[in-house]
């Protein structure tokens, strides 16, 4: 009698597998996430040998993340000084806050003539209630991160998308400065349902509305004051 093999049970489809990620990746990440949250604020000098005894790693992955940083345009060079976090200027806040606009509107109308599916969008409206509701200032602002990088991919276009991420990292750099020790979690969360909703409604002329007073929320705001006050 011949005995068939047993069959192997299929592996779980939440088993991720393991990542090899480079040193100088994960330490650039760390990096930018200090910088973007506001905890590395603009200005702030970049020594190797501080950061390497901080994060208990050699300074060769310190100089590689630095430079991965430096491609991003969140850090620069000063000559005879050093590496520093880029610092904001008040014509670049205005700029990034105004191409947004111009990004998300776009992104609206394509979205619009697509007839592309609201799902996703409804997720994070609902994350960002959430966080509001639990008082999770961190939380709200990854699912609004989330809300708009969502906005521009179902613009369904690869140059729109590329071009919103190298900007996203200024307006997520911004808004953390500004809003760290001051912030509405409720109103911000609430800003999102009604873009959802005119996009539903195919209204065009409400979604671009809404999507263009979204993105002034800096408006109330005086750029030479923010950048003076970072």
């Amino acid at each position: 009698m011949t005995t068939k093999p047993m069959l192997a049970a299929p592996m779980p489809p939440d088993i991720a597998p393991i990542e090899n990620v480079p040193l100088r990746v994960q330490v650039a990440d760390r990096l930018r996430s200090a910088i973007l949250s506001g905890r590395l604020r603009p200005g702030t000098g970049l020594v190797e040998t501080a950061l390497a005894e901080q994060m208990n790693v050699s300074r060769a992955p310190i100089r590689e993340a630095i430079q991965i940083l430096e491609n991003d345009g969140l850090v620069e060079t000063i000559a005879y000084k050093g590496k520093r976090v880029k610092p904001l200027t008040a014509r670049e806040v205005a700029e990034t806050y105004s191409l947004r606009e111009v990004f998300e509107v776009m992104a609206v109308r394509r979205i619009l003539e697509n007839g592309a599916p609201l799902d996703l969008l409804r997720e994070h409206c609902d994350a960002m209630t959430e966080a509001a509701e639990a008082d999770d200032f961190e939380a709200l602002v990854a699912a609004d991160e989330a809300f708009h990088h969502a906005l521009i991919m179902l613009a369904d276009h690869d140059l729109l998308l590329a071009s919103w991420k190298n900007l996203y990292l200024r307006i997520h750099q911004i808004m953390a400065l500004r809003n760290r020790d001051e912030h509405n979690l409720t109103e911000v969360a609430g800003n999102h349902p009604p873009i959802v909703q005119a996009l539903a409604d195919g209204d065009a002329d409400r979604a671009v509305k809404l999507i263009s007073d979204h993105t002034r929320i800096l408006a109330a705001f005086d750029p030479a004051t923010i950048a003076q006050d970072l």
